[in-house]
């Protein structure tokens, strides 16, 4: 029955403030210290369940990019002490577990620089990278467990990328500016919006945020470094059919931007980091077609899913999102949304219309426990949040990803969407009692996560609340998926608050980045909360989840002032769960050749008659277990190029041109294959090329060890 159980659990913020344009940069050198890095945190890119769709099906079979954790750091120039520490990772969302070991790595290696409350952790919340992380147990059940091995790559590469950016810090200028981005997102869940008053709907044009806000680093000659930019779009371009590691779509647009800054740089090793963080996702898609249903034989294949329900004939299954370049493939959806955010982050940092950044760097993070916190609202109501719990349309799912069943978003009645559910969903986590059914109304109660301990805790309870400063702008560091309404909303307040309060003026900006640090799903606003879509059911801490976050984050206004006394009230930190943590997932055995053959062998070689652009080479390896190495900062391909008589690495695994993928051929004698292909761009150079692979194997007695396999020359003309 738990598998049977696991098997259908599917997963689950451009300031209301625009940056005047017509104001132009002024020059303020020397203020800011800078630092960027960048690191590899590529985990088990085989046999681990992926990250974001919560599909046991959803097993990695090799890579399509590396992910990697991209670090920015500012500091005061005159008073070094006053820095950030920001983290943009190309991972579903932060964790607490993980988040714990890079602060402490990192305060150990500088102690008194950096600290926990100048970290901040954010995922760029994309769909296709390595599961297994998290500390709590609800997304940990598709992984089958924790996978430790997930865990240490990011906290490994993440900390060697905050050792970069530290190293590279130097006196510096920053300046902000933001742009609007057309055609890269939707939103998903456009009947919820609808339940937001007209009044505040009317003040918007469109119900998804289409500012892309960047925050531009320069030297003190005003050469650019890099970029930490903010858009909301949600990282599904690559469906849940995807079994390739890669960064989805704002990975892809941070390759796609250091790319063509240094082209001839291999991808990780670049010195301009651009980094493009998630915002207000919650109801947000990149698949701007629409969603449509995929029912062959039935009379309503190909039409719109219906608006309330993302339904198909009553079922979610059959109703799915397409992204731009759906009639080609998700990768070419994928490299369109990403090449969208791109351009418009060219646009910003190309203007000579950003706003110069000056001021003080302030943080400050404390922790919240949400489970029953008690405030006030600003009409003078005592209100309360609730222990975790997860509605009947989480499993649903959304048109990003469709659950199973006829579990159906928008559907909050208190009659029983599926009467299987209605008796098995007791054993799975504990029975809510008539308080939290009360307290988590109009919510109808799939899963109590709130009360489920065992093993260790389902859901978190306590969050991590941040704020980092940086002159005048403010990002709100949100351990949550934020719906559209819900992030205009506490931007509006947080800015009301910093400006009212005096510790900015009209020029104060706020963005939200997340989910970070801890994730606590998703946050819809009250009356999102009541339709009970996807977004709603996953608002685990009840409907006041939203009022609660600006109630807090606004309290803490003072703590980010140029003078600031006292030190914020804070609840206790959360309870430790990793050490706790179940792995289902079997080691490695062994590898073994084939009889009469070696590791490395080629057993499909490339083809003696030449390429062309457009075309893709293949070539198959007898393989080993990717697992044995991970290959961090390194690869498990290159394509060599023949220049002068002497090879040269022309491309790796983290080139979008190419794929690595592993396939076990026999379990018993521990065989398997390496399939390998560069798809050739157009203005590749002509000439004579090789494939490369790169593996380690294990026997079944003795070390892990290293070797190489090597394809036949071939020409691309």
């Amino acid at each position: 029955m738990t598998g049977f159980i696991l098997y259908y659990l599917t997963a689950f913020l451009a300031s209301s403030a625009v940056i005047p344009s017509n104001v132009g940069i002024q020059s303020v050198a020397g203020q800011y210290l800078l630092g960027l890095g960048i690191g590899d945190i590529t985990g088990p890119v085989v046999e681990t369940n992926m990250m974001g769709y919560a599909s046991l099906a959803q097993t990695d079979t090799g890579l399509h990019m590396r992910q990697r954790s991209r670090v920015f750091i500012v500091a005061e120039q005159d008073t070094p002490s006053n820095r950030i520490l920001f983290i943009n990772a190309d991972i579903a969302m932060g964790d607490t577990g993980v988040r714990r070991s890079i602060v402490s790595n990192v305060t150990a290696q500088f102690p008194g620089i950096y600290t926990n409350e100048n970290i901040a952790f954010v995922g760029t919340h994309q769909h296709s990278g390595v599961g297994g992380y998290l500390e709590n147990l609800l997304p940990q059940l598709t992984s089958l467990g924790y996978v430790a091995a997930t865990a240490d790559a990011i906290v490994q590469g993440t900390v060697l990328a905050v050792q970069r950016a530290h190293d590279s810090l130097a006196p510096g200028k920053l300046s902000l500016g933001n742009v609007t981005v057309l055609n890269a997102n939707i939103n998903r869940s456009p009947s919820a919006y609808l339940a937001n008053p007209a009044e505040e709907r009317a003040r918007y044009e469109f119900d998804q945020d289409k500012d892309l806000t960047l925050l531009r680093f320069d030297d003190n000659s005003g050469n650019a470094r890099g970029f930490l930019s903010f858009f909301a779009v949600h990282g599904t371009s690559l469906y849940e059919n995807n079994t390739l590691i890669s960064g989805d779509n704002k990975g892809m647009a941070a390759y796609l931007y250091e790319a063509m800054v240094e082209p001839d740089v291999m991808p990780g090793n670049t010195t301009f980091i651009a980094g493009f963080t998630q915002s207000n996702v919650g109801d947000t898609s990149p698949n701007t077609l629409g969603a449509f249903c995929e029912s062959p034989g039935e009379p309503y294949d190909g039409m719109p899913c219906d608006f309330d329900h993302s339904t198909c004939g009553g079922t979610v299954e059959q109703c799915h999102g397409r992204g731009p370049g759906f009639q080609i493939s998700d990768f070419a959806s994928n490299e369109i949304i990403a090449q969208l955010q791109m351009e418009g982050a060219q646009t910003v940092m190309d203007s000579t219309n950003r706003t110069s950044v000056t001021g003080a760097v302030r943080s400050v993070h404390v922790y919240l426990d949400m489970a029953n916190h008690t405030f006030t609202l600003p009409n003078g109501t005592s209100v309360q949040t609730c222990p975790a719990a997860m509605g009947f349309a989480f499993a649903g799912g959304t048109t990003d990803g469709p659950g199973a069943f006829d579990f159906i978003q928008g559907d909050n009645s208190s009659q029983p969407q599926n009467p299987f559910w209605e008796l098995v969903k007791n054993f799975v986590t504990p029975p809510p009692s008539a308080a939290q059914i009360a307290c988590q109304d109009p919510k109808p109660i799939l899963l109590n996560t709130g009360f489920a301990t065992l093993p260790y805790n389902w859901s978190p309870s306590t969050v991590d609340i941040q704020m980092l400063r940086v002159g005048q702008l403010v990002m709100l560091i949100m351990p949550g998926e934020l719906t559209t309404m819900s992030g205009r909303r506490i931007r509006e307040a947080v800015r009301a608050k910093l400006i009212s309060s005096g510790v900015l003026d009209n020029s104060a900006y706020v963005v939200i980045a997340g989910p970070a640090n801890t994730y606590a799903h998703y946050v819809a606003t009250l009356e999102e909360y009541g339709v009970q879509r996807y977004e709603g059911a996953s608002t685990i801490f009840g409907q006041y989840t939203l009022d609660a976050y600006i109630d807090k984050y606004s309290s803490l206004v003072p703590f980010i002032a140029d003078t600031v006394t006292g030190t914020p009230a804070s609840d206790a930190a959360p309870p430790e769960q990793t050490s706790k943590a179940i792995s289902l997932q079997s080691p490695v055995v062994f590898d073994a050749a084939p009889f009469g053959s070696h590791f490395g062998a080629v057993q499909t070689d490339v083809s003696s008659t030449p390429y062309e652009a457009g075309q893709t080479v293949f070539a198959t390896f007898v393989g080993a277990n990717p697992r044995n190495n991970l290959r961090l900062e390194g690869t498990f391909l290159s394509i060599d190029r023949l220049v002068s008589g002497q090879w040269q690495m022309f491309k790796s695994d983290s080139h979008p041109s190419t794929t690595y993928s592993w396939v076990q051929t026999s379990t018993i004698l521990g065989n398997s294959q390496v399939n390998i292909t560069w798809t050739i761009e157009s203005g590749t150079p002509s000439g004579t090329y090789r494939i490369r692979y790169f593996g380690d194997s294990k026997p079944l007695i003795g070390s892990i060890s290293s070797f190489t396999g090597q394809s036949s020359n071939f020409t691309v003309l």
